[in-house]
């Protein structure tokens, strides 16, 4: 009798043991949608969860059909844990599994929407959006990364996505000072 509760006994403490054991805080899935639930940005990390394109598509669209209309800030769907915000015409999603902390859920949403209205100069709307692509996936990259949250304060993130940003060689202010000496060299040339 002893021979048998014992393996089940080891099987329990296993997985009690497996589950106090620390892990990172993760994110299955990052998400902006527009009014109409069209996908703006999508990042998934896990790619078993919804491996095609389809898939991913079907649950942004299922997300938004129980959330758009919602004054809430977290969803369980299909077994996820989700926290969302919208602004103007934009719904900013982070998808977790059941287990994830929804703190830490929410602190990623902060970071993410608080460091694009930085970047977006407070102007968080489509259009917006639309034109500065290239600055919202830094910012998403340098909040998560793989899944893996490496930054919930939108201080730092927007410190090390303007750092990254002053790399590029074009730059808006190199790209006046070309306009500006180009503009010279036009009056030069038409004075002389």
């Amino acid at each position: 009798m002893t021979a048998q509760t014992c393996p089940r006994q080891h099987q329990r403490t296993t997985m009690e043991i497996a589950s106090l054991e620390p892990s990172l805080y993760t994110v299955k899935a990052v998400f902006i949608l527009d009014s109409d639930g069209n996908r703006l940005l999508s990042k998934y990390y896990d790619t078993e969860l919804y491996p095609s394109m389809k898939e991913q598509k079907n649950f942004e669209k299922n997300v938004f059909n129980k959330t758009h209309k919602a004054d809430n800030e977290i969803a369980f769907v299909e077994g996820m844990t989700i926290v969302y915000k919208c602004s103007i015409d934009l719904f900013f999603y982070v998808v977790g599994s059941a287990q994830e902390n929804e703190l830490m859920l929410m602190a990623v949403l902060n970071c993410l929407f608080e460091s694009l209205g930085q970047i977006l100069r407070k102007n968080v709307e489509r259009r917006c959006l639309l034109d500065n692509m290239d600055g919202v996936f830094l910012v998403v990259d340098e909040i998560i990364d793989g899944g893996v949250i490496l930054e919930s304060d939108p201080q730092q993130v927007i410190q090390k996505v303007n750092y990254r940003a002053d790399e590029n060689p074009l730059s808006e202010q190199s790209v006046a000072q070309i306009m500006q000496s180009a503009k010279e060299q036009i009056k030069w040339s038409i004075l002389k």
